[in-house]
């Protein structure tokens, strides 16, 4: 599959060489209709880099509609987006999160390639992302950053970056070895069974606990990482954006883990109710008095208050379960990304219009 073939209008059959005169499709074409692609591109003060990744991203992807939307930059950043020849919309809440959740709203494509409008990223690994995408029928291919420049990946940005997927992976499956990637292409029934809760840079935590939570097709390329060009600045801070992940994978947690997230609190709970009131209750049996009954009533409310969480984690998980199911019918409600064959000519019948639909 060529950039060319990827990149055809979905209402435009391709035809070979040695079809008729006619214009009759070949049996390649009856496959069906090339995807319609969307780069997507979050910006927020990149004067200096959004005109590169603009044009860098229509060469690699020339049939592509490049849409850059703007966060309230401060500088030349839609002028020169513009002048490049993206499609520029804005967003004015502040944060990656929600110009994502609007971009998401907003485009209608068969298959969305989301990359950071830094010039850190490889435009020329567009083309296989999006080909193993199609080809394979995934929903989300994660671009793996590779790259030996200290200053593109910094230490404390690759420590982070290193923990925190470590966790998710432990908590809910270890199939994506770079979450904090910004460099992604996505499926229509991913991009539409989204629910883009986060605000800021959280949101690709969001983005691969939902891949992981549905088990959807997934995979991931290695692609280079460079560093910013000059007159660019990162807007990422190591500890305060960790901080903020880290607390949005406790929140994911206790969303999509219930039971074993409230299970930890009865757990906490009960320990320090048995470590206060086992001295107050042997003391009960030498004497038959409660000397220190302050602490027996803290102790017992301790775990009064355990087993309430523990009731409250098997509720919340009944809850849970209810929400992924709706999101996977939601999920399954859209077409698979790919080529496929009419469902009738599998009967070998005629044409049947629910798959044209």
């Amino acid at each position: 599959m060529t950039v060319s073939t990827l990149g055809r209008p979905a209402d435009r059959p391709a035809l070979t060489p040695d079809a008729g005169a006619s214009g009759t499709p070949s049996a390649a074409a009856a496959v069906g209709p090339a995807p319609t692609i969307a780069v997507l591109i979050p910006c927020y003060n990149e004067e200096a880099a959004i005109g590169k990744v603009v044009q860098d991203f229509r060469a690699a992807l020339p049939d592509a509609v490049v849409y850059v939307y703007d966060n309230n930059s401060k500088d030349r950043t839609v002028e020169v987006a513009r002048a490049a020849g993206a499609v520029v919309r804005s967003e004015p809440l502040q944060g990656k999160g929600n110009v994502m959740r609007r971009m998401f709203a907003d485009i209608e494509a068969d298959v969305y390639v989301l990359v950071d409008g830094d010039d850190t990223y490889h435009a020329a690994s567009a083309p296989e992302l999006v080909k193993r995408l199609w080809d394979e029928q995934l929903d989300m291919v994660n671009g793996a950053r590779v790259t030996e420049i200290v200053a593109a990946y910094r230490p404390g940005h690759r420590f982070g970056n290193l923990v925190l997927t470590g966790m998710v992976a432990k908590i809910f499956g270890s199939r994506i070895g770079d979450m904090l990637s910004g460099y992604r292409v996505f499926s229509r029934r991913f991009v539409k069974s989204f629910p883009a809760l986060a605000s800021g840079f959280e949101t690709e935590t969001e983005l691969t606990v939902h891949a992981l939570e549905l088990r959807m097709p997934i995979a991931e390329v290695k692609t280079p990482y460079k560093d910013r060009p000059p007159g660019s600045h990162s807007k990422l801070n190591t500890i305060r954006d960790g901080i903020r992940i880290l607390r949005a994978i406790v929140m994911l947690v206790k969303e999509e883990r219930p039971l074993p997230f409230f299970s930890a609190a009865f757990g906490l709970l009960a320990l320090l109710s048995v470590i206060l009131g086992v001295p107050v209750i042997a003391t009960y049996f030498q004497t038959g008095l409660v000397p220190r009954f302050p602490t027996a009533l803290l102790a017992t409310g301790l775990m009064l208050l355990a087993f309430l969480s523990l009731t409250c984690g098997l509720i919340l998980d009944t809850v849970t379960h209810g929400r992924r199911e709706a999101k996977r019918m939601s999920y399954l409600s859209l077409r698979a990304p790919g080529h496929h064959r009419p469902l009738a000519a599998e009967r070998g019948a005629g044409t049947c219009e629910d798959e044209r639909r």
